[in-house]
């Protein structure tokens, strides 16, 4: 228990709370917590919310680049497909070009679900008080960080 006691006292790096990492943590926390009544009432939930997004923005992509977008690995990816396919949101599809490819497409009902993700980003946007430039420009900032992250740990592994 000394021991423990002593390292505190030493210790010279960052406090939790000025940690980069731990600040976006929390955000993520909170835009988990504050989404997750809003989500109920579109019957999704974040990660199916996010796909879906994905899926409006560009319709008809294979699976792979789904999982790219999203940062999804298909094991994580295929049950999400699968459990938003069931609620007929969309359809997968092999692809006739190379039937290793699987293509997912929105259905109608996925479609109409633009009006309800539109509320759910004006909700959120709404709630925080700030800018679209103030928004955008931390979009970037963030954006950055995970490129910056990503080449680094490239450069470790390579």
């Amino acid at each position: 228990m000394v021991m423990a006691e002593k390292k505190s006292e030493e210790f010279q790096g960052l406090g939790l709370d000025q940690h980069l990492c731990f600040a976006i943590y929390k955000a993520n926390h909170a835009f988990n917590r504050f989404y997750k009544p809003v989500m109920k009432k579109l019957g999704v939930t974040y990660p199916q919310y996010i796909t879906l997004l994905a899926l409006l923005e560009k319709d008809h992509q294979r699976v792979s680049e789904l999982g790219e977008r999203l940062f999804l690995e298909s094991n994580t990816l295929t049950p999400l497909l699968k459990r938003l396919e069931e609620m007929g949101f969309l359809v997968r599809v092999r692809s006739r070009e190379d039937e290793r490819q699987v293509v997912v497409s929105l259905t109608k009902e996925g479609c109409d679900l633009s009006d309800g993700v539109i509320d759910v980003q004006h909700c959120a946007f709404s709630s925080l008080g700030m800018s679209v430039e103030t928004i955008g420009q931390l979009v970037e900032h963030l954006n950055d960080v995970q490129e910056m992250l990503m080449d680094a740990r490239g450069k470790k592994s390579g």
